[in-house]
């Protein structure tokens, strides 16, 4: 058997998961050298947080499902091919992804992903920093592209980052009473709302339940960039409420991180091509993450 046809299988701790049914790749195999890589994915029809979007009588996967499966087969990629300590720190700086909603139909069949390694950097002989591109197929079609740029720190580079606010273990359970309703934030569970009302007409509060299963799995020193997309999505929702929101692109740039000791993350999402009915009608839109005054992250979200 050649290096090219060997397939190697996806444990959860290279995903940065627990549980196995949070794990959507299964497998991969090389490419291109160590640049490019082909990966097998299984999405689910019935899981608990990643649920089908519904559009008129049809049923598509959650394109966040979509990011999460790729963010999470980059990860292993990285552990697995490039030698990245499971230890190191993984600095997110953006995330983008483009779909064909029609390419997401639950009854189509298991993706394909192409991964490729467009930017690797090592600083003194550790990888530092990554960029990387994303090509899903279904078929013969291409039904995603998408791409991330990080950068990773070891432990001290780590601290000095943080000023001394990492907390190993950090958990802040709190019984959330006044999230936003679940249809209006695009949910059926009112457990996976991740908006409270502020009394402002467009800004939300974030709620932070370390409680819930699928969004925090293991201890966090800090609020993750992956809550922040989910609740950008939700504040969209909202305001295009009540026709569905099925995102076809999005993009999500981070500033800094978000403290569990700071004060409220407020999100504010506003019609990109300026106020009023036809602008949200247009359904491209602008969201922006604050705490403590300062900007956590914009996310550009266009749906379908």
């Amino acid at each position: 058997m050649t290096q090219d046809t060997i397939e190697r299988r996806l444990s959860p701790q290279l995903c940065h998961r627990v549980r196995g049914e949070d794990t959507f790749p299964v497998e991969w195999r090389p490419l291109d050298g160590r640049e490019r890589f082909a990966v097998r994915a299984s999405w689910p029809t019935d899981h608990p947080f990643f649920t089908p979007v519904r559009r008129g009588g049809e049923r598509y996967h959650d394109p966040l499902l979509v990011v999460e499966t790729l963010r999470q087969a980059t990860m292993a990629l990285l552990h697995s091919v490039h030698g990245l300590p499971l230890t190191r720190h993984i600095l997110l700086n953006e995330i983008s992804l483009s779909c064909d909603p029609a390419g997401l139909d639950v009854e189509g069949g298991d993706p394909d992903i192409e991964i490729r390694f467009v930017e690797l950097v090592l600083r003194g002989g550790q990888l530092s920093e990554m960029l990387v591109e994303w090509t899903v197929r279904r078929g013969a079609g291409v039904v995603a592209t998408g791409g991330a740029r990080a950068r990773f720190a070891g432990g001290a580079a780590y601290r000095r980052l943080r000023g001394g606010r990492v907390e190993a273990g950090v958990v802040r359970p709190g019984p959330w009473t006044r999230r936003a309703p679940a249809p209006l934030a695009g949910r059926a569970r009112v457990d996976d709302v991740l908006l409270a009302p502020t009394g402002r007409e467009g800004v939300w509060e974030l709620v932070v339940d370390t409680a819930h299963p699928t969004l925090f799995q293991r201890p966090n020193d800090h609020i993750p960039g992956m809550l922040f997309l989910e609740a950008g999505r939700q504040a969209v929702s909202a305001a295009v409420w009540p026709r569905p929101c099925l995102p076809v692109s999005l993009r999500i740039a981070f500033d800094r991180y978000a403290e569990f000791h700071g004060g409220p993350c407020l999100l504010r999402a506003v019609p990109a091509g300026g106020d009023g009915p036809a602008a949200t009608e247009a359904g491209a839109f602008e969201v922006t993450g604050y705490q403590d005054g300062a900007r956590l992250f914009t996310c550009a979200l266009r749906t379908g």
